[in-house]
């Protein structure tokens, strides 16, 4: 893979000797959704798959940035003292979009760069293409311009450039997950704290299954951001009886004594699933520990069902997917992941079951949904680094 990016990088940019290899993985949350921006915990781990950087260092104040997966937009250049968002950018307004960050912390950047991109996260899957771009970014800055920065801090800087330079106000959990990854484990992350521990997945002959619905996820941002203000609105009433920083911070059984508080149904139901799904989370990790694989399949599902319930993010196309996947033998436990409204679910599969399960679950979607689903069965691999 790397020896035939640096052959494309040398035919896009020039022969160099002088290359430096990148990369950082794709994620996928096991359980906890939604929790994030709600003070609670999630249970992420990196993939195999990912985004690839090979980089020069440039003599001059150019940067000029190109994509194998975006090879229609060529080469976007951009001098390294105009770190501002330009929409023909596309897709560069993310790497430079960290770059800002990087300067605005005193991390400058000195000269300009030559750099090519590949990702082989699938496209639009939902496994977080946008934050492995971001973190190989961050890589590859401290390595080139020898920041004496950590990998937290390379992680908030991520996250602060998709807020604030691109305009998306996602948590932190996916630029964590992708930075702090461990291979063969997942992280407990309190979302709240940022204290976190690695969690080995053992799951007993057993495969993690990811099935993209293929949708496109139109409604995407403006209910996200829907959700958001209504869980905020359902703690600023829930502060009036409680001291609470977070809907994270409370029990499902301190939920249930003062949920009348919140007057508003809808906003209740959205409280009570950030509450439910953060024990849930919380617990799931208990078991995985015990090797119960069984029971963190079982609160996989329940996610699932509180997610299309309470929190209403699902939609036909995912609950197609996870009901196929539920009615399949073998199929330890089945739940959306990521934002919802498409994208994808994510499965724990007897290994001796995952061709049927593959073959059963695409027909059943495809004759109800008329969509094809594309199915990864994928590793758990290591966090952002150099090569």
């Amino acid at each position: 893979m790397v020896e035939n990016l640096k052959s494309q990088f040398n035919r896009i940019f020039g022969e160099s000797e002088e290359l430096h290899q990148f990369f950082a993985p794709g994620r996928v949350n096991l359980i906890g959704e939604h929790t994030d921006y709600n003070g609670g915990h999630v249970f992420p781990c990196a993939l195999s798959v990912g985004t690839y950087i090979v980089a020069r260092k440039r003599n001059d104040e150019c940067v000029q940035m190109y994509s194998l997966n975006f090879e229609e937009k060529g080469i976007i250049s951009f001098n390294i003292n105009q770190l501002e968002f330009v929409e023909d950018h596309d897709w560069a307004n993310y790497p430079k979009g960290v770059m800002k960050t990087f300067e605005d912390a005193n991390c400058p950047i000195t000269s300009g760069i030559d750099i090519l991109f590949y990702g082989n996260i699938p496209n639009g899957a939902g496994l977080s293409s946008s934050a492995s771009v971001e973190l190989v970014t961050s890589v590859m800055l401290k390595d080139l311009f020898s920041h004496d920065v950590s990998m937290v801090d390379m992680v908030k800087l991520s996250q602060k450039a998709e807020n604030e330079f691109i305009g998306v106000s996602c948590g932190i959990m996916d630029q964590f997950a992708i930075g702090m990854g461990k291979k063969d484990h997942a992280i407990l992350l309190d979302c709240d704290t940022l204290n976190y521990q690695y969690s080995p997945v053992n799951l007993n002959g057993a495969s993690l299954i990811i099935a993209n619905t293929n949708k496109r996820r139109g409604l995407l941002d403006s209910k996200y951001n829907e959700r958001r203000s209504e869980c905020e609105r359902a703690l600023g009433q829930l502060k009036d009886v409680v001291e609470i920083s977070s809907l994270g911070a409370l029990t499902p059984e301190q939920f249930e004594q003062v949920k009348d508080v919140i007057t508003n149904k809808v906003d209740r139901k959205r409280a009570k699933h950030a509450v439910f799904e953060n024990a849930r989370t919380i617990e799931a990790v208990e078991r995985l520990k015990k090797g119960d694989i069984a029971g963190f399949g079982g609160l996989m599902n329940q996610s699932h069902t509180s997610l299309r319930d309470d929190y209403e993010v699902t939609g036909f196309e995912l609950d197609t997917l996870v009901e196929a996947a539920w009615a399949q033998p073998g199929v330890i436990g089945s739940r959306m992941t990521g934002a919802g409204f498409g994208g994808c679910t994510i499965s724990i599969v007897e290994n001796k079951k995952v061709d049927n399960f593959i073959e059963n679950v695409g027909k059943t979607y495809q004759e109800k949904t008329n969509l094809c689903a594309d199915f990864y069965v994928v590793q758990i691999g290591d966090g952002a680094k150099k090569l």
